[in-house]
C-alpha cells in the first residue's frame, strides 16, 4: 500500500464540514453575555473572569464580533442561533482603575466563520480586531448582512443594540461580546489530505513507516549510549530515550503519573543534542504547555511556539526581531569540553563505586570458598590474573578453526598450567582464577577497613548535578551558536518572527512557506504546537523534521495524525490505552465502502478510523516502551487503578513509611432519589461544602470534577456563586468534566459521581466506563474526596467504593534479603526499633527500612543482586524520591551486625527512630 493511496482513502473517510452546525454561543452562567462597547474592555464581566480562572488551563473564554442572533432554518428545522462571525480566545483581567471593567487580553488566533475564511468578508472581519483599521471597517456596516448571508444566515438585519423584544427575528449585532465556548469546531481536513497524497517524499516519512512497518527497519544497530540530556531518568525512561534514536516508530506507553511528559522532553533534548530537529505535537494546548514548562525549566534550545498559544507571544518577545550572531566557536567548544569533563567525571565516580561494590561481592564469595580450592594451583596466589584470563580465552578455542588456532590453543593451555603451578582442566583453572580474584578483593577491602561509600555517593550526586547543568548549558549555547546562526540563519529567524506575528493562520502559513526550511531548523530545532496547529500553520513539506513526537495519541484519530506524521522521518508516539480516547461518529458501512473503493479492504482492521487511534496504529508498527513507575501520588491513590487497569505492573516510587498506610480517599454519601436534568443537587451542595472546608484549612490546588457536563456546570455555577475571584485564584481552584482534566492533576480532588439510585442503567454505565473512571480517580496527588448518592453499588463503582472504605495496609516484609541483612534486622529489633525487611519502593527493594513516618531511613546491607549498575540506579532513584539512605556492609563491621546496628542508631540518633 503506497502512502499516496492511503492518504486518498483517509481523505474520503474524513467527514465533510457541516457549516450549518457551527458552535453555538453558550450562556452558561445564566446571564446575558458580557457586551462591550470597545474590543479591549468589557463591562460587568466579573463572573466570566472568575470562570476563566476556574478553567485557566482550557482557555474557554472567547471574544466574538458580528453576533448572529435569532431563529433561522438549520437542516430543515427552525432553530435559535447565536453565532459570532469572527472570534478569538481571550483572558479577562480586572482593570485596576475600574473594577467594574475587565481588560480583554488576546490569548490565541482569530477564527473567521468557516464559510467566510479567505473571502473579502473574512478580511473585513479580521480587520475588526486591528486597531488601525477597525474604525474604517465599522464606519459603514452595510456589508455585514451580506457576510451573514454568505455564512448561511440569510435575511439578518443589522442591530447595533441586542434586541430585547422580537427575539425570534434574525439579526446581526456589530458589537463585541465575551462568552464561553467549551470547544471549537475542527477545521476541515479532507482537502489537506488529498494535497498530501500528491506530494513527493511521503514514502520516506514516519507516515509510511507507521502504516507499512517492516521488520528490516529494526535491524540497524541500536545507539546504546546513555541519554544525553539534563533531565534525571529512571531505567525505563532511559530505555525509551535510547530506543527512540533509531527506530522508525517508537511507542511510549504509561499509566497516569508515570512520567510520559518527562520522557518525551528527554527524547526531544537527546535528539537535538545529536543534531536533529524535533516537532512536538499534542492534542490540547494544555498538553503542549506542560511539555513547554518542562523544557523551560531545563537549559536547552528555545522552543518555537508556532500555533494558537499564549506562549507564542512570550516566544516572540524573547526572540525580538531575530537573533544575534550567536555564540562563538570558542565558547561552544569550552561548553562542550566542560560537559564532556563533567560527564566523564561522573562516570569515573560511578566506576569507582562499582569497583568497590565488586570487591564486596567478591568478599562474600571468598568467604564461601573451600580453603583447598587454590591448593592444586598455588601459582595463582601470586600470578598475573589478567594474563591467566587471556590464556583461558585462547585455550577455549581448541576446537575452533584450522591447525593454527588449535596449535595456539594447545600452547596457551600449556602456558596456563605453568602459570597456575599445577595440572588440571581449563574449567578447573578458571574456577581457581575466579577464587584467587575473590580472595585478593577481600584482602584489599579488609586493608581499606571495609566498604564505606557515603563520601563517594555524595560525590556522585554532586557530579550528576554538575553534569546535568553542563549538558543543559551546552545545549543552550550550541543551539544558539554562530555556526547555526549565520547570516542566512539569522535572516530565516527574522522571517520566522515576522511570520508568527501574522494575525491569522493562513497568513502565518503562507509566510512560513517562504522561510528557508533546513537553515531555519538548524537554528531553531525544537518546535511545539497542537495537532491542529501543525496542519494549519506549518508548511506541508514531507519529512521536514527528523523526529516528530506525538503526545496524547490515544486521543488523536488517524485523520488528524496523518499530516503530522508526514512532516517527519521518524516518530515517537505516546499515550495510554486505558485513558480517555478520541470521540468518533464514523460509520462502519461508509468506512467499508471507501476502503473497498480504494482496494484497501484487507486493511479494514488498521484503517477503522472510528476505533483505531493514532496510538493503536503505532503499537502495530514499533516497539512499545512501557513506563510503569508512578511518580505522582501517594500509594493509596494509585493502588486501585494499578491493580484494576494495569494488572499490578504500576508501582509507586512514592511509597514511604510516611504515606504507605495513609488513608487519603474519603467517601461522602448523600441522599438523592434521582438526577434532575442531569444534576444530582445533593452532590453539588456537598462538593461545594467540601471545597469551603478545604479553603478554611488553607489547602491549595483544588479541583472538583464530574463525569457529566450538566453536573460539572452546576458545580461551576455554585463555586462562582460561593467564592470570590481572589479566593479562586489563591487556592488554585479548578472545576469541569473528567474529559477536561485528562493530563491535569491537583493536590486535592473532589469527584462528584453524578449518579443516584433511581438513575438509568445507561447513566451508571457512562460513569463506570473503565477509561473515564481511570482518569477520574487518578488526578489527585494528595487527597481524593468522592461524593456519591449511590448506596450499595455493584460493578466498577462498587469495587472502588469498597476499596476506598478499606484503610490501606502497609507493605509486608518482602523476601530475598541475605543472611547478613537478616542478622542486622534482628540486631536493630533488639534495640526496639521498627524494622521492615525488603521494603518495596517502585520497582526497587530497600533491604531494611528503620523507623517511622518522615524519620524513617533506608538501610542497604548488600550489593544489588543485578550488580553495581543496578545498585547505582537504585540509589539515584531512592534519593530522587526523597529517601535518606544509610549503608551497612558486613566488611565494614567485621561481620558483626550488632556493631552496624549501634552505628546506625548512633549516627542517626535513637530518639529519632523510636516507635
Amino acid at each position: 500500500m503506497s502512502a499516496s493511496r492511503l492518504l486518498r482513502a483517509l481523505a474520503d473517510l474524513a467527514p465533510a464540514p457541516n457549516l450549518s452546525k457551527q458552535r453555538l454561543v453558550r450562556d452558561q452562567l445564566g446571564k446575558q453575555f458580557a457586551w462591550g462597547s470597545a474590543l479591549d474592555s468589557v463591562d460587568h464581566a466579573g463572573e466570566l473572569e472568575k470562570y476563566d480562572e476556574l478553567h485557566r488551563d482550557e482557555r474557554l473564554l472567547r471574544q466574538g464580533w458580528g453576533i448572529v442572533m435569532g431563529r433561522t432554518e438549520v437542516d430543515g428545522k427552525m432553530q435559535r442561533v447565536r453565532v459570532p462571525l469572527v472570534s478569538r480566545p481571550v483572558r479577562l483581567r480586572s482593570d485596576p482603575a475600574n473594577k467594574s471593567e475587565q481588560q480583554v487580553i488576546p490569548a490565541g488566533d482569530l477564527e473567521v466563520h468557516a464559510a467566510l475564511a479567505g473571502t473579502e468578508f473574512g478580511s473585513k472581519l479580521e480587520d475588526i480586531f486591528d486597531p488601525e483599521r477597525r474604525d474604517e471597517v465599522m464606519a459603514d456596516t452595510a456589508w455585514l448582512p451580506k457576510a451573514a448571508a454568505a455564512a448561511g444566515f440569510k435575511g439578518a438585519a443589522v442591530w447595533h443594540i441586542p434586541p430585547q423584544s422580537e427575539r425570534d427575528r434574525l439579526v446581526v449585532v456589530p458589537r463585541a461580546v465575551v462568552y464561553i465556548a467549551p470547544e471549537t469546531m475542527p477545521a476541515p481536513i479532507a482537502a489537506g489530505l488529498r494535497e498530501w497524497a500528491n506530494r513527493s517524499g511521503i514514502e520516506d516519512t514516519a507516515l509510511a513507516a507507521i502504516y507499512e512497518a517492516d521488520d528490516d527497519d529494526y535491524e540497524s544497530e541500536a545507539d546504546a549510549r546513555a541519554p544525553y540530556c539534563s533531565l534525571p531518568l529512571s531505567r525505563e525512561q532511559a530505555a525509551a530515550v535510547v530506543g527512540a534514536r533509531t527506530a522508525p516508530v517508537t511507542v511510549v506507553a504509561g499509566a497516569p503519573g508515570c512520567g510520559k511528559s518527562h520522557t518525551l522532553a528527554a527524547i526531544a533534548l537527546d535528539a537535538i543534542a545529536a543534531g536533529r530537529s524535533v516537532l512536538i505535537a499534542t492534542q490540547s494546548v494544555h498538553a503542549a504547555d506542560v511539555l513547554a514548562d518542562l523544557l523551560d525549566r531545563n537549559p536547552g534550545p528555545t522552543p518555537v511556539h508556532f500555533g494558537d498559544s499564549e506562549r507564542r507571544e512570550r516566544f516572540l518577545t524573547a526572540l525580538g526581531t531575530g537573533t544575534g550572531k550567536g555564540h562563538k566557536a570558542r565558547e561552544v567548544e569550552r561548553r562542550r569540553l566542560a560537559a564532556a569533563e563533567a560527564v566523564e567525571y561522573a562516570g569515573r565516580v560511578e566506576s569507582e563505586i562499582a569497583d568497590w561494590l565488586d570487591l564486596e561481592t567478591r568478599r562474600g564469595r571468598a568467604e564461601d570458598l573451600p580453603l583447598f580450592l587454590l591448593d592444586d594451583f598455588p601459582g595463582l596466589r601470586e600470578a598475573d590474573l589478567d594474563e591467566a584470563d587471556g590464556l583461558l580465552a585462547l585455550a577455549a578455542e581448541i576446537d575452533q578453526g584450522g591447525w593454527w588456532n588449535r596449535w595456539r590453543a594447545r600452547r596457551a593451555a600449556k602456558r596456563l598450567r605453568v602459570l597456575a603451578g599445577g595440572e588440571g582442566s581449563p574449567t578447573a583453572i578458571a574456577r581457581a582464577v575466579r577464587a584467587a580474584r575473590d580472595q585478593r578483593g577481600a584482602a584489599r577491602l579488609a586493608a581499606a577497613g571495609g566498604l564505606r561509600l557515603a563520601p563517594l555517593w555524595r560525590s556522585l550526586e554532586a557530579a550528576d548535578a554538575e553534569a546535568a547543568v553542563a549538558i543543559g548549558q551546552l545545549a543552550k549555547v550550541e543551539s544558539a551558536s554562530a555556526e547555526r546562526r549565520g547570516g542566512t540563519a539569522r535572516r530565516s529567524v527574522a522571517s520566522l518572527a515576522a511570520a508568527l506575528r501574522q494575525g491569522n493562520r493562513p497568513q502565518r502559513r503562507a509566510r512560513l512557506e517562504k522561510v528557508g526550511g533546513a537553515t531555519l531548523l538548524r537554528a531553531m530545532p525544537l518546535w511545539i504546537g497542537t495537532v491542529a496547529d501543525v496542519e494549519d500553520v506549518l508548511p506541508a513539506h514531507a519529512g521536514m523534521f527528523d523526529l516528530v513526537i506525538l503526545d496524547e495519541a490515544s486521543h488523536i484519530n488517524q485523520l488528524r495524525a496523518a499530516p503530522v506524521l508526514a512532516r517527519a522521518r521518524r516518530a515517537v508516539v505516546a499515550g495510554d490505552p486505558r485513558q480517555l480516547r478520541f470521540v468518533s461518529f464514523a460509520s462502519t458501512a461508509r468506512t467499508d465502502e471507501v476502503l473497498e473503493r480504494h482496494g484497501l479492504s484487507g486493511r479494514a482492521g488498521q484503517l477503522d478510523i472510528g476505533k483505531v487511534s493514532a496510538y493503536d496504529l503505532a503499537c502495530g508498527a514499533g516497539p512499545v516502551d512501557e513506563l510503569t513507575e508512578h511518580h505522582r501520588s501517594v500509594p493509596h491513590l494509585i493502588g486501585f487503578s494499578a491493580a484494576k487497569f494495569y494488572h499490578g505492573r504500576v508501582k509507586p516510587i512514592t511509597t514511604h513509611p510516611r504515606n504507605h498506610d495513609a488513608d487519603v480517599i474519603a467517601v461522602h454519601r448523600v441522599e438523592a432519589a434521582a438526577s434532575v436534568d442531569g444534576v444530582v443537587a445533593a452532590e453539588v451542595d456537598r462538593s461545594v461544602e467540601l471545597l469551603s472546608e478545604l479553603v478554611e484549612s488553607g489547602a491549595k490546588s483544588l479541583a472538583v470534577i464530574s463525569p457529566f457536563r450538566a453536573q460539572a456546570e452546576a458545580i461551576e455555577a455554585a463555586i462562582l456563586n460561593r467564592f470570590d475571584l481572589e479566593t479562586i485564584r489563591r487556592h488554585r481552584m479548578r472545576a469541569g468534566t473528567v474529559h477536561a482534566f485528562q493530563g491535569s492533576e491537583a493536590e486535592t480532588v473532589v469527584v462528584a459521581l453524578g449518579v443516584a439510585e433511581g438513575d438509568s442503567a445507561g447513566r451508571r454505565r457512562f460513569a463506570a466506563g473503565a477509561n473515564l473512571f481511570n482518569v477520574m480517580i487518578t488526578r489527585a496527588r494528595d487527597h481524593l474526596h468522592v461524593v456519591t448518592a449511590i448506596g450499595a453499588a455493584d460493578g466498577l463503582i462498587g469495587e472502588f467504593l469498597r476499596y476506598a472504605d478499606r484503610p490501606p495496609r502497609e507493605p509486608g516484609d518482602g523476601e530475598g534479603i541475605g543472611g547478613w541483612t537478616a542478622k542486622l534486622a534482628d540486631a536493630l529489633e533488639l534495640a526496639e526499633v521498627p524494622v521492615r525487611r525488603a521494603y518495596p519502593v517502585g520497582h526497587w527493594t530497600v533491604d531494611l527500612v528503620v523507623g517511622e513516618d518522615e524519620r524513617a531511613i533506608g538501610v542497604i546491607g548488600a550489593v544489588h543482586p543485578e550488580g553495581p549498575a543496578a545498585h547505582a540506579a537504585r540509589h539515584r532513584a531512592l534519593r530522587r524520591a526523597g529517601w535518606r539512605i544509610v549503608e551497612a556492609y558486613p566488611s565494614a563491621y567485621g561481620d558483626e551486625p550488632s556493631l552496624a546496628a549501634v552505628e546506625i542508631l548512633s549516627d542517626l540518633g535513637r530518639s529519632d527512630l523510636s516507635r
